[in-house]
């Protein structure tokens, strides 16, 4: 198992830092943090799903993390944590791990970087190698611009917020405060806007921006488009994945979260607390409500007013059977009409 950085931990320590309720010893030191089925005695573990239940009383993690209806099983076989919810408690106590563990950049501006005449850089952001910050940029205190990261110019860079390696921050774009942005990402390339002439494309240029909130995660590889004419907007809080696409004037509302490979076309709204699982396809032009889970591979196709779950995926199957269902899928507006025909018969 790849070891998680050591950290020597009192389990009091742990206690007064996340809150939780301790059954064992407070002076009880674990090292890691591991799953049930591979935690030693010097790790601590958490249960957050009723399916791994079985694996309680034969894990050889020194502490679990439970519910409060798993405090006797837990306390049974060695120390635990009692808390409502195990898995805050562990996205929690990761937070805590990382903050002791990873080493931040050190404010400065490395010799090999380029920042253009004009660009306000604070003195306790940090700038790496090979990165570039153009005219007019303002990099936030606490913010770090990683090697070979792109800041256009007038762009701008919160407090505290993290670029990084490749990513490109194109002009005029904005992120907030504590903003996280991963390895080669795009903010801000233009959007998918052309005209027809006479058989070819006429670029419609982009002279919109992004604009992003507070609190906003973006996984590599992710790319949003700036906005035609007004800008794209991620509000306060919205946690993207890996590989998506945002297309241009997209409004994605505060703290909707979406998984790997979802694209969503152009001037589509989507509103606040949503989520979309992997490889979810949102059409453009459309207002989603608030409060939408839209299921994985689901395709939108129209509007959806009123929250809820949704999804729209044809079921796996062997491929001679997937063929006659999709054949006879075809047929279902035809068959309709006929039983209508048979129903109206006297």
């Amino acid at each position: 198992m790849p070891a998680v950085p050591v950290v020597q931990a009192r389990l009091s320590e742990l206690v007064a830092a996340l809150g939780g309720e301790l059954v064992g010893d407070p002076a009880l030191t674990v090292e890691a943090i591991a799953p049930l089925d591979r935690a030693g005695p010097r790790h601590i573990s958490f249960l957050a799903q009723p399916r791994l239940l079985p694996q309680l009383a034969t894990t050889a993690a020194a502490c679990v993390v439970v519910r409060p209806e798993h405090q006797a099983q837990a306390a049974a076989r060695g120390a635990a944590i009692v808390t409502a919810d195990p898995y805050l408690y562990f996205a929690r106590l990761t937070q805590w791990w990382a903050a002791r563990t990873r080493v931040r950049p050190v404010a400065g501006i490395h010799p090999a970087a380029v920042i253009e005449p004009g660009a306000q850089v604070h003195p306790g952001a940090a700038i790496g190698a090979l990165a570039f910050v153009g005219a007019g940029a303002r990099i936030a205190d606490g913010a770090v611009v990683s090697a070979q990261a792109f800041v256009g110019a007038d762009a701008e860079v919160g407090e505290g917020t993290w670029l990084g390696p490749r990513v490109v921050f194109e002009r005029g774009c904005r992120i907030g405060a504590r903003g996280l942005v991963q390895a080669g990402a795009v903010i801000g390339g233009d959007g998918f806007g052309f005209a027809p002439s006479q058989g070819q494309w006429v670029k419609i240029e982009q002279l919109g921006a992004v604009r992003i909130g507070d609190d906003v995660e973006i996984g590599a590889n992710t790319c949003i488009d700036r906005g035609a004419l007004d800008d794209t907007v991620i509000e306060d809080g919205v946690k993207l994945d890996n590989l998506i696409q945002i297309g241009h004037n997209c409004h994605i509302g505060a703290h909707t979260a979406m998984a790997g490979c979802t694209g969503v076309a152009g001037s589509t709204r989507i509103g606040r607390h949503c989520t979309a699982g992997g490889s979810a396809m949102i059409l453009g032009h459309l207002e989603i409500a608030d409060h939408v889970h839209i299921s994985a591979a689901t395709v939108v196709s129209r509007s959806i007013r009123k929250p809820g779950h949704y999804s729209g995926f044809f079921p796996i199957d062997d491929n001679a059977s997937w063929e006659k269902n999709a054949a006879t899928l075809k047929q279902l507006h035809t068959l309709r009409d006929r039983i209508r025909a048979l129903e109206n018969k006297p």
